[in-house]
């Protein structure tokens, strides 16, 4: 039983060996033959690196040939160019000194002027007391009711045809009841006018502002109250006509200080004037309020030409179109021209090269003399004109 069991061990380990052994001769094989691979493949590798290599350094000849003949054209060019610039620069600098010339004679002249200009600044100065009594007067005009309605009305009037165009507003027109408001602006798409009224209550608002005591500046407030409630609830019931006149109106004043002191402090003002349709404007809304309407008038006159806009845009692109095909065939021209010079560039290169071979070789006269004294003739060839010789020296 021992020694079977040894031999059974003994066996199994010489099976181990045995196969172990195998393994590795199947290990090395595979080994060498991914070696040969691995040979094979960098040898061919290496042989496209080469053919690659030679044709970059194939492409970087012709290129060096390409840049020289672009170096001569450009030299050439570069030439050409500064002595344009040369020459324009000779006659910039000739019409700058003829310039200078003329600005320094206007200076003089200006100089003359500017001391006249002074002389009469010297004399208007003296009118500034008498346009300080002319101030004082515009304040006493201002105090009286008409005369402050007017200014009022003027300063509305040139903010309203500062802003729109002629025929888009009328001043003082007659409604159908016979009221005639101070501005009519006439709206787009056949809407009613808008009506502005630049009438003002200022009697209590300048009692509001000389009120010295509180009771006097409450019973001034109050009737600044009544005062202009009651203009409002006017211009609602005169100006407001359906179907004449836009179903809103507006109340200028013509303060920007007063138009701040009526949202500030009566509120309940201006909440009725909402209620009654009527918007309370200062200068500074109305010229907003103009330029809106001004940006819906030019709207409207561009919707009406569409069609001339949209003619317009098709011309356009026709004459893109044109222009297009006129750069493509420029552009033609351009690269045809660039073939022309290349094949120019080529001709010259091989005339230099004539020319080198020919300076390589002599020309000389033959003369009578050594054809009189019975000398050898030189090994030539004789020209068509019979006075030169081609002598062809020999290597020895």
């Amino acid at each position: 039983m021992d020694i079977s069991l040894g031999l059974s061990l003994l066996c199994l380990g010489g099976g181990l060996m045995v196969v172990l052994l195998i393994a590795l001769v199947a290990a090395l094989r595979s080994g060498a033959r991914r070696q040969a691979q691995t040979h094979v493949d960098a040898a061919r590798r290496e042989a496209d690196a080469q053919a690659r290599l030679a044709e970059l350094l194939r492409s970087q000849s012709e290129m060096q040939g390409r840049i020289a003949a672009m170096t001569d054209v450009f030299s050439n060019r570069q030439s050409e160019f500064n002595r344009a610039i040369n020459q324009r620069l000779d006659g910039m600098a000739q019409r700058i000194g003829t310039s200078l010339s003329e600005q320094t004679k206007s200076t003089h002249d200006n100089l003359r002027h500017l001391q006249e200009r002074l002389a009469v600044i010297d004399a208007a100065q003296n009118n500034i007391q008498s346009l300080a009594r002319d101030v004082v007067g515009l304040q006493a005009i201002l105090s009286n009711k008409q005369t402050r309605g007017a200014f009022g009305q003027s300063r509305m009037e040139t903010i309203v045809a500062d802003g729109l165009p002629m025929g888009a507003y009328e001043f003082q027109a007659t409604l159908s009841n016979s009221s005639r408001p101070d501005c009519t602006i006439r709206m787009p798409n056949g809407s009613p006018p808008l009506v502005i009224d630049a009438k003002f209550p200022l009697e209590a608002w300048n009692a509001i502002r000389d009120a010295e005591t509180p009771e006097e500046k409450k019973l001034a407030s109050q009737q600044f109250r009544r005062d202009i409630e009651v203009h409002i609830k006017d211009i609602s019931d005169k100006y407001l006509l359906r179907g004449e006149t836009q179903d809103m109106a507006f109340l200028f004043v013509p303060s920007e200080s007063v138009f701040a002191e009526i949202h500030e402090n009566f509120e309940g003002v201006v909440q009725k004037a909402h209620k009654l349709r009527v918007v309370i404007v200062s200068p500074s809304l109305l010229m907003l309020s103009i330029q809106v309407i001004q940006a819906v008038l030019k709207d409207q006159r561009m919707r009406e030409q569409a069609h001339l806009i949209q003619g317009e845009v098709v011309q356009l692109m026709e004459d893109l179109s044109r222009l297009d095909d006129r750069t493509r065939k420029l552009q033609s021209h351009f690269l045809a021209a660039q073939k022309d010079v290349e094949m120019i560039l080529t001709s010259t290169d091989k005339l230099n090269r004539r020319g080198a071979k020919i300076e390589a070789l002599e020309f000389e006269a033959a003369p009578d003399k050594e054809r009189e004294a019975g000398d050898a003739p030189p090994k030539g060839v004789e020209s068509r004109t019979g006075l030169l010789k081609l002598r062809v020296v020999d290597d020895d």
